[in-house]
C-alpha cells in the first residue's frame, strides 16, 4: 500500500472518530433530558467516583500545598516578602492547582475505570443483553456516569483546595509560626468570587470531559480484552489532552473578565 493511501486511510479514520464522538456527545444530551433518570445508579456512581479518588486526592493535595509553599519561600525571602506567602499559595491553589490536580488524578483513576468497565461490558455482550431486555443501556450506563463525574469532581476540587491549604499552613506555621486564623485571613484576602467561579467552571468542564471520554471509549470498545485495555488507556490520554486545552481556553476567558 502506497504512502498516499495510508495517509488517506489514517485521515479518514480520524475524521470518522471525530464524527462518532460528536454523535455520542449529542446522544448524551438527548438521552439525559428524556425519560426517567436513574437516580439510584447516579448516586451509586457518585459514591464510587468520590470513594475511589478521595484518598489519592487527599495525599496529593496535601503534598502539593506543602511543596509549593516550600519552593516559593526562598524567592519571597530574597525580597523580605515572606508575609505574602499565604496569599501567593492560595492564589496558585485556588486559581490553578486544585482543579488541575483533581482533574488529572480523576482522569487516571476514574476515567480509566469507566473505560475499562464499559469496555468489558461491551466485549462480553452485556450491553447487548440490556438492549434485548428492553433496558436503555446508554441512559443507565453512560448518562449516569457522565453526570456523576460532572457532579463529583467539583466537590473533590473544593476538598483538594482545603487539603492543599492545610498542607501550606502546616509548612508556614512550622517556619514562621503563623497562627491558623492569620494564615487563612491572608490566604483569602486576594481571592475573589471570580477566582472561585472560574475554578468551579473548570471542575465542571473537567468532570464532564472525563466522564464522556471514558464512556465513549468503553461503550465503543472492540476486539475483546485487547479492546478493553485500549479503551482504558485512550480514556486517560484523551481526557488529559482535552483537560489541558480546556485549561488554556478557560484561563484566557477568565483573564478577559479580570482586566
Amino acid at each position: 500500500m502506497s504512502k498516499e493511501k495510508v495517509f488517506t486511510k489514517s485521515l479518514d479514520s480520524s475524521f470518522l472518530a471525530v464524527y462518532n464522538g460528536y454523535m455520542f456527545f449529542l446522544r448524551f444530551f438527548r438521552e439525559a433530558f428524556r425519560g426517567r433518570m436513574e437516580f439510584q445508579e447516579l448516586v451509586k456512581q457518585c459514591y464510587a467516583i468520590g470513594y475511589k479518588a478521595l484518598l489519592l486526592i487527599s495525599l496529593t493535595g496535601f503534598i502539593t500545598g506543602m511543596v509549593f509553599t516550600k519552593q516559593s519561600r526562598p524567592s519571597l525571602a530574597e525580597f523580605g516578602a515572606t508575609s505574602w506567602l499565604p496569599s501567593l499559595v492560595s492564589i496558585a491553589i485556588v486559581r490553578a492547582l486544585a482543579a488541575l490536580v483533581t482533574a488529572l488524578i480523576c482522569s487516571g483513576k476514574v476515567g480509566s475505570s469507566i473505560g475499562a468497565e464499559l469496555g468489558s461490558m461491551r466485549v462480553t455482550e452485556q450491553i447487548d443483553a440490556m438492549e434485548v431486555s428492553a433496558v436503555n443501556p446508554f441512559k443507565f450506563l453512560v448518562v449516569t456516569r457522565v453526570l456523576a463525574s460532572t457532579i463529583t469532581i467539583p466537590i473533590l476540587m473544593f476538598y483538594c483546595t482545603l487539603v492543599a491549604l492545610l498542607g501550606a499552613f502546616l509548612n508556614v506555621t512550622l517556619n514562621e509560626g503563623t497562627s491558623f486564623i492569620a494564615f487563612f485571613e491572608n490566604a483569602f484576602e486576594q481571592i475573589t468570587f471570580l477566582d472561585i467561579g472560574t475554578s468551579l467552571v473548570k471542575a465542571v468542564a473537567y468532570g464532564f470531559t472525563i466522564g464522556i471520554v471514558g464512556c465513549y471509549q468503553g461503550y465503543n470498545a472492540i476486539k475483546g480484552t485487547e479492546g478493553v485495555g485500549k479503551a482504558a488507556n485512550a480514556s486517560v490520554v484523551i481526557s488529559m489532552f482535552l483537560i489541558f486545552i480546556e485549561e488554556v481556553i478557560i484561563v484566557q476567558v477568565s483573564n478577559y473578565f479580570r482586566i
